[in-house]
């Protein structure tokens, strides 16, 4: 637990440090305030909008187990809060996709720094997925393809923004790019 507390703790840390140290000052300075704090704010916006689709009471981080649950329905409760878990996971890895191709983009080294810092942040977040799962079905192999699926969307997040932004790539969209990442890696 204290692992998984430490991790988060520390790449979300680091995201904040990136965003605000490296990504939208650079960002500031070649594409001026306007522009780089409006990218910056609709990289907010949109993750916020993405972290509302879940509804509360079906979002893994509410859910809570209540005595009537425990006991005879202990199984489909624990393997509905690891696919529910997978799934939000999966919705805020694709962003993440994004925000690592956009740091790379800009920056090679800072480009592996967010990776790593992602990737610690991953470890927990994979482990929130696999443990209710094999909990409830007793099967490693399901745990760990639900957990690889929530993952997944990181890379797929990656391929689509090189996919969309690659007939537009220039200074300024590339600079625009890393303050809408800052802003998706605080909301993070």
């Amino acid at each position: 637990m204290i692992y998984l507390s430490f991790s988060l703790g520390f790449s979300a840390g680091v995201m904040i440090y990136v965003s605000f140290v490296e990504l939208l000052p650079q960002a500031l300075e070649n594409v001026g305030e306007i522009l780089g704090i409006s990218a910056f704010f609709i990289g907010v916006i949109l993750i916020g909008i993405i972290d509302m689709i879940i509804p509360k009471e079906k979002n893994p981080h509410h859910f809570k187990l209540s005595s009537e649950d425990i006991g005879v329905r202990k199984d489909a409760v624990l393997m509905r809060t690891g696919l529910f878990t997978a799934l939000a996971i999966g919705i805020h890895n694709f962003p993440e996709g994004l925000v690592t191709f956009g740091a790379a983009l800009s920056n090679v080294k800072l480009g592996v720094v967010i990776a790593l810092a992602i990737a610690i942040h991953n470890i927990p977040e994979g482990i929130s997925v696999s443990v209710p799962i094999f909990y409830a079905t007793g099967n490693k192999k399901k745990a760990f393809f639900y957990s690889f699926l929530s993952g997944i969307a990181e890379p797929v997040g990656a391929a689509v923004g090189f996919l969309i932004l690659l007939p537009f790539l220039s200074d300024e969209v590339i600079v625009c790019l890393m303050a809408f990442v800052a802003g998706i890696m605080v909301y993070i």
